[in-house]
């Protein structure tokens, strides 16, 4: 069963971006290093992994501007989860590749087009 956890902050400290979230797991993860976009909640999902589960980490449109950030100095990104971190490998790469695919592009939708265009561009 997939699982979905969403972050509620996203704070720059040590040259690094740690995403925090409420939500608690109680298995291990292992970052895929994909992602997708969730145009009804204005989000992107990064693709983690547990042995049994898929887990969907939504990136709300409220942290964008810190991802920005991460994005133009090419900053890591760890996902803060209980008492561990997780690195989301790919994540600029990836997040790169559909803000250039969002731009312009209607089929994700009027309002997560201008979204990303705002706070992306």
């Amino acid at each position: 069963m997939n699982k979905r956890i969403d972050v509620k902050e996203a704070v720059l400290e040590a040259n690094r971006l740690i995403l925090h979230t409420e939500d608690s797991l109680s298995e291990s993860m292992n970052a895929k290093g994909q992602m997708l976009v969730d145009s009804d909640q204005l989000a992107f999902i990064y693709l983690l992994e547990t042995d049994e589960d898929f887990i969907y980490a939504g990136l709300p449109h409220t942290i964008w501007s810190k991802l920005k950030e991460a994005l133009d100095k090419s900053l890591p990104v760890l996902l803060k989860i209980n008492d561990s971190e997780v690195e989301l490998v790919q994540i600029i790469d990836e997040l790169q590749y559909l803000i250039d695919n969002i731009k312009g592009n209607a089929n994700y939708g009027e309002e997560m087009e201008t979204k990303v265009t705002e706070v992306f561009s």
